[in-house]
């Protein structure tokens, strides 16, 4: 299975602050291994990372395929090793795709809002204008209005599933949008919005999904 790390756009660990760029790979060739660790110790000690699975709860601006070696600890979504090293950087996920990527989760359960609110186009439009902006097709002016209109909507829809649905519009015409453009891609609300809408089964195929989906971006 392949191994993944996630690390914002300085090159440095969303959490640890460490800098990734003397570890980089380059000229096709891998990185450098990290530094061992000696002892482990989940969220403390050890080099994080993520597999296939699991990977799309730690998206940032910048993915690497990874390998490991050593002693590992498994966590619920994610492993610590004693050595790491940087792989490949996916070049296939980026701001743009993680923006379009984002709005295909958002659009996947949309038709749970327009059930109950079938005249209110503010969600749907908000996706277009997303999708459009990140085809440069659409202004940042237009993007912020957007999002002012899709959180409006969600803002007042009164059932749990339609307002995760909204929401997720809204997110996908911000959030996507703005630094960390990799969040907003996650897709929790459409997996809320699935979940409200149908139950477990629906919410565990929706992540199934998206998973799929962001596996064909990462390879």
């Amino acid at each position: 299975m392949t191994l993944y790390k996630a690390i914002d756009k300085d090159n440095k660990g969303p959490y640890s602050d460490f800098d990734f760029t003397p570890y980089l790979p380059h000229d096709g060739q891998p990185g450098e291994w990290l530094p061992k660790v000696d002892k482990l110790e989940m969220c403390e000690f050890g080099w994080h990372y993520a597999d296939e699975n699991h990977i799309i709860a730690w998206l940032r601006e910048q993915i690497f395929e990874v390998e490991v070696r050593g002693e590992v600890l498994d966590g619920d979504n994610k492993s610590t090793a004693q050595e790491m090293r940087l792989v490949r950087k996916c070049e296939g996920w980026n701001e743009r795709t993680a923006r379009l990527l984002a709005c295909e989760y958002a659009e996947r359960v949309l038709p749970i809002y327009e059930k109950h609110y079938p005249d209110d186009k503010r969600p749907r439009q908000a996706i277009e204008t997303a999708r459009r902006f990140a085809n440069g097709e659409a202004t940042q002016e237009e993007l912020a209005a957007a999002w002012d209109a899709a959180r409006a909507a969600a803002g007042a829809a009164a059932w749990n599933a339609a307002r995760a649905a909204a929401w997720n519009a809204a997110r996908a015409a911000a959030w996507a949008a703005a630094r960390n453009a990799a969040r907003a891609a996650v897709g929790d609300a459409a997996r809320d919005a699935a979940r409200a809408a149908a139950g477990a089964a629906a919410g565990a195929a929706e992540c199934k999904w998206q998973n799929e989906k962001l596996m064909g971006l990462l390879r």
